[in-house]
């Protein structure tokens, strides 16, 4: 129950309930006494709800961006993706143990209006990680609405090849010299550019690339996508490559984080008049043309995948190279 005191500016109640404290100053009695009632009636009517009822979507949103997304692969884009959800026709400030599969299929359906098929799922995964999160962790809810959803069928796989005249205008627009060692950033680019070509290793795993993992026939990737560590072969010419790279960061092989590269890659792009493909495109090239030198079993040692129907995925040859082969 409340407690009242008598003070030089009035009527303080104190209230201790629930593990909960409170206390206010009231001019008159009655005034300390009507709030110290409904104080505790609320604090009451809190304790009996469901977690669920206390705490609502965009909670949710936040307390995973601050306490999950920081530990996680792929932190810069679900942070952004967790923020720009704020912006997304989701039932925000609803409490989360009332968000529905009714709800999630919305925003689902207002999402594929905008963005492709790919870009839904990837967001869909990350709400539902949320609602995860949630159900597991901080028994907000009993159930996750994002499971029993449609979820939109994946699109076509990218069959986009790089193409050697393009390679050659990406090249020289980065000022790429073979002859000598790096000295600008854009030769530093070119020279990652060509690792991936001739290796198939991923933006994130060449930015994360130190010399301690660098050995004279392979380089060793001790954080992949998949989670699993992985050695990468190198070719006389990926060996030339990184020679050349020695002397330009102490640490790093490229000395460059993954959202710069992106954004040089683009810059290079446009300077060379080139377009229609991405800095990842140059993993589907690379396994096109590692695919003409080693069966698809080492194919997919090299580049990680424990499906080899992923293969299928990046391997696009053109039918004119599958002729020749044939004689």
């Amino acid at each position: 129950m409340a407690s009242i005191q008598k003070t030089a500016k009035g009527y303080r109640v104190q209230i201790k309930l629930s593990g909960q404290r409170d206390s206010q100053v009231f001019p008159t009695r009655r005034e300390a006494v009507e709030w110290g009632a409904r104080r505790e009636a609320e604090i009451r009517d809190k304790a009996t709800k469901p977690a669920g009822d206390l705490h609502t979507l965009r909670e949710a949103l936040r307390k995973y961006s601050d306490e999950i997304s920081p530990h996680r692969k792929g932190e810069r884009w679900e942070q952004v993706r967790l923020a720009a959800f704020e912006s997304y026709l989701l039932p925000l400030d609803l409490p989360i143990s009332k968000v529905t599969p009714q709800h999630v299929a919305a925003f689902r359906d207002a999402r594929g209006k905008k963005v492709g098929p790919s870009s839904v799922l990837r967001e869909l995964s990350l709400l539902a990680s949320v609602f995860e999160a949630a159900r597991l962790e901080w028994e907000w809810v009993d159930v996750n609405p994002c499971r029993g959803i449609r979820k939109p069928l994946k699109g076509k796989h990218r069959e986009r090849t790089i193409h050697i005249w393009e390679i050659r205008k990406m090249l020289r627009a980065m000022g790429y010299d073979r002859r000598a060692r790096v000295a600008s950033m854009g030769e530093a680019i070119a020279h990652c550019f060509l690792l991936a070509l001739r290796t198939g290793m991923r933006a994130g795993e060449l930015c994360g690339l130190t010399w301690e993992h660098v050995y004279d026939q392979h380089v060793h990737l001790p954080k992949t996508k998949s989670d699993r560590p992985r050695d990468v072969p190198l070719s006389t010419r990926a060996v030339a490559i990184l020679k050349r790279m020695k002397g330009w960061d102490d640490k790093l092989v490229f000395g460059v984080k993954s959202a710069s590269l992106d954004a040089l890659f683009r810059k290079y792009r446009g300077r060379a008049e080139v377009d229609g493909f991405t800095f990842h495109d140059s993993r589907h090239t690379a396994a096109t043309m590692i695919s003409k030198r080693i069966d698809v079993l080492d194919l997919c040692k090299m580049f990680g995948w424990t499906d080899p129907k992923m293969a299928m995925v990046y391997y696009n040859p053109h039918a004119s190279s599958i002729a020749a082969r044939l004689g």
